[in-house]
């Protein structure tokens, strides 16, 4: 059964908008992942200084640039197509601000650490756009963000792709046993089965093997599978606990 869940538009931060797919309300998790915001920040907005702790963080960029600082002496920009990891572990504090004129877009996905991972001290990873490896077949291309060939580390078994696709064109990822994810939709519009998945929507699967999608027109999916650790979610604020 189709699992379809659409983005909510908020505000977070200092003036950024957010389309939000969790925590919200009626659908606060998908164990291992916490949050995912499909961010968009204007200049002079932005995530100040603010502290985590509890789970591991992943910000992608589709366009523009973050200046990234924290408390363990980081003080790097990440530009579009690149990637930043976070692991707050027992806690850090830091901030992200676009660096760039216009909007800057991206994901921030949240995954949780298991409970015997809490208290691990923190660290932090950048990755640029042309160390992603990419593979391209009929159809389309993925662009492996967590996986097979990525230098980007995390300590949960997690596969993240950024896949586009043509009009028509299939997709079904291969994802090791027990993972469970979704699909969300970046641009476009796909289907699974009878069910219409358009931009700022998901579509959920469980343990078994992930859904075939079709392209309807071209679209821009990104694809988030993991392991689930099997153990309670308490995220409050900026903490996952």
């Amino acid at each position: 059964m189709a699992i379809i869940k659409t983005a909510v538009t908020m505000e977070e931060g200092a003036g950024v908008t957010v389309k939000r797919l969790m925590p919200v309300a009626g659908w606060r998790n998908y164990d291992p992942f916490v949050l995912w915001d499909d961010f968009s920040i204007s200049p002079g907005n932005g995530f100040p200084d603010h502290p985590h702790r509890g789970f591991e963080a992943i910000t992608y960029l589709f366009n523009g640039s973050i200046e990234h600082r924290d408390n363990l002496g980081n003080h790097t920009t990440v530009f579009s197509g690149g990637a930043q990891r976070f692991t707050a572990g027992s806690g850090l504090i830091h901030s992200e601000m676009p660096h760039a004129e216009g909007v800057t877009r991206g994901i921030q996905l949240w995954i949780n650490l298991a409970k015997k991972n809490k208290g691990i001290a923190p660290s932090y990873q950048q990755v640029d756009d042309g160390e992603f490896p990419i593979e391209e077949f009929e159809g389309g291309r993925v662009k492996t963000l967590v996986g097979d060939g990525s230098p980007l580390q995390l300590m949960t078994p997690v596969r993240y792709l950024d896949v586009t696709l043509r009009g028509g064109a299939h997709f079904s990822p291969t994802l090791p046993p027990r993972f469970r994810g979704f699909y969300y939709v970046v641009e476009g519009t796909i289907r699974w089965g009878e069910t219409t998945i358009n931009s700022g929507q998901a579509c959920f699967f469980e343990q078994d093997e992930p859904p075939q999608i079709e392209a309807v027109e071209e679209s821009r999916i990104l694809v988030c599978g993991g392991q689930p650790h099997g153990e309670p979610i308490y995220q409050h604020g900026p903490y996952v606990d």
